[in-house]
């Protein structure tokens, strides 16, 4: 590929390049443009595509190789860790604070400056919570938020965005939890999309980008159908639904 595909939000939402054709560098740039209806994210992810651009740049589309995932029967557990869980007070819950959780996943970090999650990702991701595809985990220190992480979940596979905390260990405990409700509730497959040490150590892999479309195609058909899932998770650990 030596040029990039432009997209227009009048094309079709499926018009996406073969991810094979993106940049090797930046890693996985495929496309730019088009538009971030739920059409064209819902045709997106089950390609391996996703988007990720910031403030004042156009749309970027991208489907890096190789792909970060974390398959949950493989999650890694430390003796920390399982410690830290198994002393916990927080209260957990999922879809209860959708919004909220996007707004701390795009508040500033240290390590960082700007943000990927502009106003117009922020409401794309609110209009597929309100159909039922994306979803988001919390955890709670009394009334206050203290960590969450959301993503979109298309058959047997959820797409993980983003997370955040606010007090220390409360995002790892976020992710455990959603990842033991994941592979309960029959999930094969977490997309992690780029690699760190961080997901290292809880047991995330690489998968050649060849491979892991060949894993979507088989575990996002048939899609299945979207809902809340604030009661099922309550249900599930065992806590009275926000």
């Amino acid at each position: 590929m030596t040029e990039l595909r432009w997209l227009s939000p009048n094309e079709a939402p499926d018009s996406f390049p073969s991810p094979g054709d993106a940049l090797t560098e930046p890693n996985g740039l495929l496309a730019v443009g088009g538009d971030l209806s739920p059409q064209r994210l819902l045709a997106a992810y089950p390609k391996g595509i996703f988007p990720w651009y910031e403030e004042g740049q156009p749309i970027l589309w991208w489907s890096p190789d190789p792909r970060a995932v974390l398959i949950p029967a493989d999650l890694h557990v430390s003796r920390r860790l399982s410690r830290t869980l198994r002393q916990s007070r927080l209260r957990l819950s999922a879809d209860t604070a959708f919004g909220a959780v996007v707004e701390g996943c795009a508040a500033p970090r240290r390590y960082a400056i700007g943000t990927w999650i502009t106003p117009a990702m922020h409401e794309a991701y609110e209009r597929l919570h309100r159909l039922g595809w994306a979803h988001s985990f919390e955890a709670w220190n009394g009334g206050d938020l203290v960590a969450g992480m959301y993503g979109v979940a298309v058959g047997r596979v959820f797409f993980g965005e983003s997370m955040f905390a606010r007090i220390s260990d409360a995002s790892k405990i976020v992710f455990v939890s959603a990842v033991e409700y994941l592979q309960a509730r029959q999930f094969e497959l977490i997309d992690c999309q780029v690699w760190s040490d961080h997901l290292k150590s809880l047991g995330a892999t690489t998968l050649p980008r060849t491979v892991f479309l060949g894993q979507l195609e088989r575990l996002c058909e048939p899609p299945g159908e979207p809902f809340c899932w604030s009661k099922d998770y309550a249900r599930y650990v065992g806590a009275e639904e926000l």
